[in-house]
């Protein structure tokens, strides 16, 4: 048999408790520092804010446990890749740079558990001060437009361009709609919007508005 493969399926390097135990302490601090530049750079009024926030530091805790469990054996990355196949997420991504601090907080924690705390030092130094470059520039372009996520549950046959886009521009400057379902066993379409209010006005106003509008069977405004 060739030497590669009996390498694939050996069991690799044992490694101390003390550096086990050093390494997972090191991910989970910088795995709190990915979920703190998250937190300065994502403010929202939002109470999912801080459980993803501790998802993004058990994250970088549990992908340095996987690094190690794996070590340089093939088996074990297929058997791993397999056990996680069963797993399905259905969460609706609303804001893409989320995406981009679960992979952060991935790699932070994969480069950790190789050993490769350098990479991860410089990694979360670079991303972070792009993050918050991207922060005061984004900030700069809108300073009085705070973003909103807006849901609405309108009944089946109404139209949402001529219901809702009217009010929506009245009070917003940009309306990008997110996505849309079926609710209530069919009976109702409920739209997910991202938009930016204009300066004169509210959250409260907003919902009042939506609300009297013919054929809108629920609002829900949160900051985005």
């Amino acid at each position: 048999m060739p030497d590669w493969l009996l390498h694939s399926f050996s069991n690799g390097q044992e490694l101390h408790l003390e550096v086990l135990l050093y390494r997972l302490v090191v991910a989970g601090l910088l795995g709190g520092a990915v979920a703190g530049v998250y937190w300065l750079t994502h403010r929202r009024d939002d109470s999912l804010q801080a459980s993803f926030v501790a998802t993004l530091v058990l994250l970088a805790i549990l992908i340095a446990m996987v690094t190690q469990v794996i070590g340089d054996n093939v088996a074990r990355a297929f058997s791993l890749v397999g056990a996680l196949s069963i797993v399905r997420f259905r969460t609706v991504v609303e804001d893409t740079r989320d995406t981009a601090f679960v992979i952060f907080a991935v790699i932070i924690g994969m480069a950790v558990g190789a050993d490769r705390i350098d990479v991860a030092l410089v990694g979360l130094l670079v991303v972070s001060a792009a993050a918050v470059l991207l922060k005061a520039c984004r900030t700069n372009a809108n300073p009085e437009s705070p973003a909103c996520v807006l849901t609405v549950r309108l009944g089946l046959g109404r139209s949402a361009d001529e219901v809702l886009a009217p009010r929506l521009r009245e009070f917003a400057g940009d309306v990008v709609l997110l996505s849309a379902a079926t609710a209530r066993q069919g009976t109702a379409l409920e739209l997910t919007y991202r938009l930016h209010l204009r300066p004169s006005a509210s959250l409260a106003q907003l919902a009042a508005e939506l609300n009297r509008l013919e054929g809108v069977q629920g609002v829900e405004l949160k900051r985005g």
